[in-house]
C-alpha cells in the first residue's frame, strides 16, 4: 500500500517504513500525520474520494534535522564591477513513515461465484405430444 502526502508544497509518493527529507517543520514534534492525497492498496484500487480520504492518515515518526547540499549564487556584470555572491543551505526534517491508516473505507466483498446456468424448460416439441396425450 502505498499513499501520495503533500509536505512543505512537495507531493511525495510514500509507504510504511519509508525514510524521506521533507522541507523543516518547526517546533519539538516527534510525531507527524499527514492527510494523504491518495492511497493505493495492495490490489492497486486506487481511493481518491475526498470524505474517506478526510478519515485517512499518514503517520510519521521524526528523525532529526539535516541539511541539503550548498548552493552557490554568483551575480556578474561585465566591465562594471558589478560581483555579488551569495549562498543557500536548505534545512530539511528527515521522517520515518510509521503507517498508512485508510479508516473508514468499505472494503470490496469478494466477486460472487457465477450461478449455475438455469434448466431450459421443455422443448415445445416435446410440450405438444405430452399436452396430446
Amino acid at each position: 500500500m502505498y499513499a501520495i502526502i503533500r509536505a512543505g508544497g512537495k507531493q511525495t509518493k510514500v509507504r510504511s517504513g519509508d525514510v524521506i527529507d521533507i522541507e523543516r517543520v518547526k517546533g519539538d514534534a516527534t510525531e507527524l500525520t499527514f492527510e494523504p492525497l491518495l492511497v493505493v492498496d495492495d490490489d492497486g484500487n486506487a481511493v481518491s474520494d475526498i470524505s474517506v480520504l478526510a478519515k485517512a492518515k499518514v503517520s510519521a515518526k521524526v528523525l532529526g534535522e539535516s541539511h541539503g547540499p550548498k548552493i552557490d549564487i554568483f551575480k556578474y556584470k561585465n566591465k562594471t564591477g558589478y560581483r555579488r555572491r551569495q549562498g543557500h543551505r536548505q534545512k530539511y526534517t528527515r521522517i520515518e513513515i510509521t503507517g498508512i491508516d485508510l479508516a473508514g473505507s468499505k472494503k470490496k466483498a469478494a466477486p460472487k461465484k457465477a450461478a449455475a446456468p438455469k434448466k431450459e424448460a421443455a422443448p415445445k416439441a416435446a410440450k405438444a405430444a405430452s399436452e396430446e396425450e
